[in-house]
């Protein structure tokens, strides 16, 4: 299905850069002194910040890891040199070097550039990433094909030290400790200050441990406490380890078979570079990681300033940093409406506790946390840990709301099959980000878990159709205790509707009739609801008569509800903001076991397309995935005939 077209923001006025001018490919910082690529690391934010302020998109991270990513550029020989990002936070300064500087003006727009690494955007994006904790496991199979087929390229991962919470992160440098193969782990510490770097002595130990001479020394040191008796040997690679890692915190990676460097200050240059050529080369003796210290936010002052160092931003003022205020007020998002009917629920039954995996502020739990901070827990990017640590509350009678984005929830489906719903614990699942989620693109579209949740004895599924129909859902899955349950809403604003204060508990398995018709039954599931009474409008018009219906749960079916919509009208149109294989699927299976496909009604299922859908606009998105109104009315109207 064709994508959309957006007109893009126009391209920011040539600035008269004096380095960054000159580098088109990574190539070109060949030629450059240390000094001018100091000068390129300033060149480089500023554009990134007029880039950023035009199209909104992440932009601390970047700024965090300009010499890091000069420094990378500078000394290896990318695209032969494989470099693979972490998240994708972290490329825009990549994609500015990397021949993408004159397009970063198109950035999350449609048609323009991803917000993430990806591949077929560019061979320097050798592996794509959005999910976090990916960029070890990545690196080490490429590093592995590599010695397979006996080239000399090196690998290099960037991975934050949020990203380094994640149990998969571990689980590729246990493996790649052992496998022994050569490549290089840069981990961006801007958080954690695992140990930070102290002045001039430090600098000075990073670059001793990094050089030739303490590696050749090093060497020779072990080969000769090999000879030692076992315990001797024992304590004399101990007392080496620790005075190396000690003031570094790098035991653990030692431990796991990495030859540990740092901390080193992620933002000198100087020292950088030294590090990175002194490791490029260096005799084969398994992976190595490098502990870069930086400030997420480095070098723009209202970035600094923020308290999540503008992490995520919407377009702003470059001189202030602050986005244009609207004078217009808008509905409450999806996300705040949900948090207050959770907080509003916690107060009546102290049972109630709240989850999330890294994403307090963006599943709204934030503002749980101030009310309840003892009932709150913020697991880190470890969604696994967060479903099965949910089922363990639940075995024991609390009531746990994991809150997790559809997308990063696909990355606990083993713990939600195993852990909850075969146990058939009363675990509930609030999935934020349902559907297709504008600017984000690809790989956090929330397309697939009515697909992926429904097939699964004991769930309930719910989808909300608008913010007030949320606050049922939250409060119906508080008083839900027969087993698992999940409900879905999307990114955003709602559509205005009064919010209920005292919300309804919904019958399981119920819908509800909206609007009255003869001709053609329009079943919604979710926020299409919409858009389907725009479609009934434009259908009287032409004197076709839609009945409209929510049918609020995807499992259980109002069976009832569907014979009926079937039986008394001559077509049935399912509509869903989720991939085939879901709710359209599921009312298709009972209509057939039901021998109600004798052809007497017409029915079609409308969902989301079979394939990647790219960024855009949310409404440019649906557009391309014919799930508007014009789209409802044109596939009912083609059904009457």
């Amino acid at each position: 299905m064709a994508q959309a077209k957006t007109k893009t923001s126009e391209p920011q006025q040539e600035t008269a850069y004096t380095v960054l001018n000159r580098v088109n490919t990574p190539a070109d910082l060949k030629s450059l002194s240390d000094d001018e690529l100091k000068t390129l690391c300033a060149e480089v934010r500023d554009h990134m910040v007029h880039s950023v302020a035009q199209t909104g998109g992440h932009l601390g991270a970047g700024l965090g890891v300009v010499e890091i990513t000069i420094a990378i550029h500078a000394v290896f020989n990318t695209p032969e040199d494989k470099l693979i990002w972490d998240v994708g936070h972290q490329a825009y300064p990549h994609k500015i070097l990397t021949g993408r500087k004159d397009r970063m003006h198109t950035l999350r727009q449609g048609g323009g550039l991803s917000g993430f690494t990806k591949r077929d955007e560019s061979e320097y994006d050798p592996f794509g990433a959005a999910h976090s904790s990916t960029s070890i496991s990545a690196a080490l199979g490429m590093a592995t094909a590599r010695d397979l087929k006996n080239e000399n390229n090196r690998v290099i991962a960037v991975i934050g030290d949020g990203a380094m919470s994640a149990g998969m992160a571990y689980e590729a440098m246990n493996n790649a400790g052992v496998q022994k193969n050569r490549m290089i782990v840069i981990l961006n510490d801007n958080e954690m200050s695992i140990a930070p770097p102290v002045g001039a002595m430090s600098r000075y130990l990073t670059d001793l441990t990094s050089s030739s001479p303490y590696r050749k020394a090093r060497s020779i040191g072990k080969s000769i406490t090999e000879k030692l008796p076992g315990a001797i040997r024992h304590t004399a690679k101990r007392l080496e380890e620790g005075a190396r890692v000690a003031r570094g915190g790098g035991a653990l990676f030692e431990e796991l078979g990495f030859y540990y460097i740092g901390p080193v200050d992620g933002h000198d240059l100087s020292s950088l570079l030294k590090v990175l050529r002194n490791m490029k080369d260096a005799p084969h003796d398994g992976p190595i990681l490098i502990h870069a210290i930086t400030e997420k936010g480095k070098g723009y002052a209202p970035a600094e300033a923020a308290d999540d160092c503008m992490h995520g931003v919407k377009k702003f003022d470059p001189a202030t940093g602050k986005s244009p205020k609207s004078d217009k007020p808008s509905p409450p998002s999806y996300t705040k409406v949900f948090a207050q009917e959770l907080i509003r629920q916690a107060e009546k039954d102290e049972r109630i506790v709240a989850i999330t995996a890294a994403m307090p502020s963006g599943t709204g739990i934030d503002l749980f946390a101030e009310t309840f901070p003892n009932r709150t827990f913020d697991v880190g990017i470890a969604e696994q840990h967060a479903v099965t640590f949910a089922a363990g509350l639940a075995a024991e009678g609390m009531k746990p709301f994991v809150t997790i984005y559809s997308t990063f929830l696909q990355r606990a489906y083993d713990q939600i099959v195993h852990d909850v719903a075969l146990q058939n614990l009363p675990v509930r699942f609030a999935m934020d980000r349902a559907g297709l989620v504008g600017a984000d693109g690809q790989t956090h579209a929330g397309s697939f878990d009515i697909a992926y949740l429904g097939c699964l004895p004991n769930m309930v599924l719910m989808a909300a159709a608008d913010e007030a129909e949320l606050t049922h859902m939250t409060a119906t899955a508080a008083a839900y205790n027969n087993g698992p349950i999940a409900f879905r809403y999307p990114r955003g604003n709602g559509t205005g509707v009064t919010i209920p204060q005292t919300p309804e508990i919904l019958q399981i398995g119920k819908g509800r009739i909206i609007r009255e018709g003869t001709d053609v039954a329009i079943l919604s599931y979710g926020t299409r609801l919409e858009e389907c009474i725009k479609a009934a409008a434009q259908l009287e018009q032409q004197g076709i008569s839609a009945t409209i219906a929510d049918a609020r749960f995807a499992k259980p079916l109002d069976e009832a509800l569907i014979r009926d919509l079937t039986k008394n009208h001559a077509a049935l149109i399912t509509i869903e903001e989720g991939s085939i294989g879901g709710f359209g699927s599921y009312v298709l299976e009972f209509l057939a076991r039901e021998n109600l496909l004798d052809g007497t009604t017409k029915v079609r299922t409308m969902h989301l397309p079979d394939l990647f859908q790219n960024h855009d606009t949310p409404y440019n998105q649906y557009e391309s995935a014919e799930l508007n109104a014009s789209h409802i009315a044109a596939t009912a109207k083609n059904l009457i005939g």
